[in-house]
């Protein structure tokens, strides 16, 4: 891809994500008011927004987007960008608004109430929950004796045609980001060939999980909450699957976080830093908790939901989040051809 198609798709996603916009977004209207750029789960950060309000009085608008479109938005408009938050699903958009120098150091109380596993090294953004990934399998087509010890297994040749991943999206690329970050080039670009091969791709985590629950394929790449929130509801596309989780360091034992900085640019930094303080402390953590994303929280000495796997029983490879590098993974997807 050219950098000046680069530039041109990265200007129309930008567009199109100011397009995004909830029912109430708009300029921010006093200094009572900050302006949040959201990837994460809207659900999730709705409830935050209306809890942080009641709390403090200071109200927050949204504009809704995906990871990337956002972080190549918040790049492209630099020191004139009129967010405040940036929050987003996966740690690799973080990471990019994090290289541009765009986040402001985050004060030392937030920083104190995540675990240093949970945010990266540098300080100028925080993790505000977890996702664990994880292989959904249908028992009745693929034996527990039959399931991959790997990720990397699934570019053998035998792997052809009996998987799904989806790979459009947040999840994929910070799975391969991890599996980059971790393994480096030469074997990420095999295993994404092997997947291109192997892979029966699709839209997105929903349509994957159906696959595999009506024995189309034998199991499935997929984010962890995507899973335990269908089981929590119809389980009309889980009801006859169930998770196999790689552990080991393994690079699909991979936990992404989701993450909140503040930008440089904002001229309300207060009462941003006070939003991602919140967000990160005890009471948007429980929010988080009580809410059907079915994510981890990362801020100190709160339980997950009880349906989940303890968080450090996954024995998950351990990465700084900002060496996590979603250009690159853009790019390695593309010329393997899954873009």
């Amino acid at each position: 891809m050219s950098a000046r198609w680069k530039l041109l798709t990265g200007a129309i996603a930008a567009l199109g994500v100011l397009a995004a916009t909830t029912a109430c977004s708009g300029p921010p209207a006093d200094d009572n008011e900050i302006l949040v750029y959201n990837a994460q789960y809207e659900p999730l950060t709705r409830q935050w927004v209306e809890e942080f309000t009641r709390e403090t009085g200071i109200r927050v608008t949204l504009r809704n987007g995906d990871d990337i479109d956002l972080a190549r938005q918040v790049v492209a408009e630099d020191a004139a960008s009129p967010a405040d938050v940036l929050l987003t699903e996966h740690a690799p958009a973080m990471a990019m608004v994090e290289h541009a120098g765009l986040f402001a150091a985050l004060e030392p109380d937030t920083l104190a109430q995540v675990p240093e596993q949970y945010r990266p090294s540098a300080g100028t953004w925080i993790g505000t929950g977890a996702h664990a990934t994880v292989f959904d399998y249908n028992p009745a087509e693929l034996p527990a004796e039959g399931l991959p010890a790997s990720l990397l297994d699934l570019q053998q040749p035998q792997w052809r045609g009996r998987w799904t991943v989806a790979t459009a999206g947040a999840d994929f690329q910070a799975l391969v980001a991890g599996l980059l970050a971790l393994r480096g080039e030469q074997d990420t670009v095999a295993w994404l060939r092997g997947m291109k091969d192997n892979a029966v791709s699709s839209g997105n985590a929903v349509a994957a999980m159906r696959r595999v629950d009506s024995g189309q394929v034998g199991g499935g790449v997929v984010c962890s909450g995507d899973w335990y929130r269908d089981q929590a509801g119809t389980r009309e596309n889980s009801g006859n699957t169930a998770l196999h989780y790689f552990r080991n360091q393994d690079p699909g034992a991979f936990v992404s976080i989701s993450g909140a900085g503040v930008l440089k640019s904002s001229e309300k930094s207060a009462a941003a830093q006070r939003f991602v303080r919140f967000i990160t402390g005890r009471t948007g953590q429980e929010v988080l908790v009580r809410g059907d994303s079915m994510a981890y929280p990362v801020g100190a000495g709160v339980p997950a939901n009880p349906v989940l796997p303890p968080l450090d029983s996954l024995q998950a490879p351990r990465i700084d989040p900002n060496a996590l590098d979603a250009e690159q993974v853009i790019r390695l997807t593309a010329e393997a051809g899954l873009q």
